[in-house]
């Protein structure tokens, strides 16, 4: 349970930003050249951005503070330095609900936006059953499946940082908004896929744990926008003062973390319609899907020693059992109840009645999975599942691990292994093909080809579209490989 203080700490993404942070991010601005007419702080706090921007730039004609928290904005209203700064207004206005356009086409000239939104995802609101977050709507546009599978959570932040720029698009302005740096590559990759106007962009590492005591990766996200240009790349600086850099930006429409090393490797980009990687089985019931086995027993989830055919349980590697090798035996058992999407599940009650049996009297717990993925769908279902879930030889990768480390696996106890949806893996049915597969995808060139797409803070850094971008019939003639034929 969240104690009430923390749940509001966490909501409203009360993690405010020290005054030290904010002079020295006011100062790297000017640095810059940012010389701002007005300064708009959406979410101002308790003021230390604005009494820092107050102090530093003084030709500033206004600075204006939003907060939605009436406690804080009577604190930052009382202060001495800001009653006698003319220049500086507050309003107590909710972020979601304010009239922000009508604000912003009513201030003449250059405009900064600077600040630190809420670092908090739509599902951790929702966790705590938190509103302080825009109406639900897919502002991300994925399509069915993605959206209900988990890629239409989001950050508060990035959804924020969206609506800020379509204030200031077609106009001369500035933002400057600390972030997690994750956030600030969807936002230069919102800005390319709209095809909105970028003049330049630039990313500072933040100590975060110093900061904020978050373990995060986090940034000061600066952008200068015009009217005309679409400049879609980032400078990355390893802090405020370091002056050494590499960028990030797009080729064929993917965001490169190293474009040189991609583009010395750009013959080998395209998606494999041959061959392509697949995430593992989706079950969302742990508890009662998955078993160890003890001697002969198998043990689910919450205790119970079960009696089941062997005929529907494959054994099951997970995420970090490949990370960590460990692929050639295992005690972890899943029931894979269909060979293919949308198969019907009834014939288990012949095949396996046993099987049935359990899974009539826990079906409870699988009746009130809540992914909408299982609406409308057999009993029991589950996704991640095909022929190539079956096939007797994988190449397996844990997408979550920060390390390029491919595994070539065989049968485990003369039956497939099976994977959690943490893995990504290409299925065989001959060994010599796997292997020589194998041997590709971990040649130099693989890796570094791999290596130029991946951003290593991401959550899941590894992702099957990044996978699937490598043509292994251009990289296995590039390496004048005897078995490319095999494709």
């Amino acid at each position: 349970m969240i104690r009430s203080l923390n749940k509001a700490k966490v909501e409203y993404g009360d993690f405010q930003t020290p005054l030290e942070l904010a002079e020295r991010i006011c100062q790297k601005l000017i640095e810059l050249g940012v010389n701002p007419d007005i300064i708009v702080e959406p979410t101002c706090g308790i003021g230390n951005f604005i009494e820092a921007a107050s102090a530093l730039f003084q030709s500033t004609k206004k600075i204006v503070g939003v907060e939605v928290n009436q406690k804080y904005l009577q604190e930052v209203r009382a202060k001495k330095q800001f009653i006698q700064d003319e220049r500086i207004e507050f309003y107590h206005e909710d972020f979601f609900q304010f009239d922000w356009s009508s604000l912003i086409n009513h201030l003449d000239g250059n405009i900064l936006v600077l600040g630190n939104f809420p670092w908090v995802t739509n599902s951790q609101l929702g966790s705590i059953d938190g509103n302080n977050l825009p109406k639900k709507n897919n502002f991300q546009h994925h399509n069915g499946f993605d959206a209900i599978t988990g890629k239409s959570n989001f950050d508060i932040s990035e959804w924020m940082l969206i609506q800020v720029i379509q204030w200031i698009q077609g106009r001369d302005a500035c933002l400057a908004m600390l972030c997690k740096t994750s956030v600030a590559r969807k936002l230069l990759s919102h800005l390319h896929s709209r095809n909105l106007n970028l003049a330049y962009c630039a990313t500072y590492k933040i100590d975060a744990k110093k900061y904020f005591d978050a373990t995060v990766e986090a940034c000061l996200l600066f952008c200068r926008f015009d009217s005309s240009s679409k400049n879609y790349c980032c400078n990355v600086f390893s802090s405020l003062t370091n002056s050494e850099q590499y960028q990030i930006g797009y080729r064929n429409n993917i965001l490169i973390k190293d474009i040189t090393t991609f583009e010395n490797l750009s013959q080998l980009y395209g998606v494999n319609s041959e061959i392509k990687w697949r995430s593992g089985i989706k079950h969302d019931c742990s508890s009662i899907m998955e078993f160890r086995k003890i001697g002969n027993a198998f043990i689910n989830g919450i205790g119970e020693v079960v009696e089941l055919e062997e005929t529907y349980l494959f054994p099951l590697l997970k995420g970090s059992d490949v990370a960590q090798s460990r692929t050639e035996t295992t005690d972890k058992y899943v029931l894979v109840t269909q060979r293919f999407i949308g198969q019907p599940t009834d014939s288990i009650r012949d095949l396996a009645p046993k099987t049935w049996k359990y899974l009539e009297s826990h079906a409870s717990y699988l009746d009130n999975r809540k992914s909408k993925i299982y609406h409308n769908n057999p009993k029991y279902s589950i996704f991640g599942v095909g022929e190539y879930t079956f096939a007797p030889w994988k190449i397996a990768i844990c997408g979550l691990y920060k390390k390029l480390k491919f595994k070539l696996i065989g049968v485990v106890f003369d039956k497939p292994a099976v994977f959690d949806d943490t893995v990504y893996f290409l299925g065989f049915k001959d060994e010599q093909v796997a292997y020589e597969t194998f041997m590709l995808l971990t040649s130099t060139s693989a890796i570094n080809f791999y290596s130029s797409l991946i951003f290593w803070d991401e959550k899941r850094p590894i992702k099957s579209s990044i996978l699937n971008s490598l043509n292994l019939i251009a990289l296995a003639e590039s390496e004048d490989y005897s078995g490319s034929h095999i494709w």
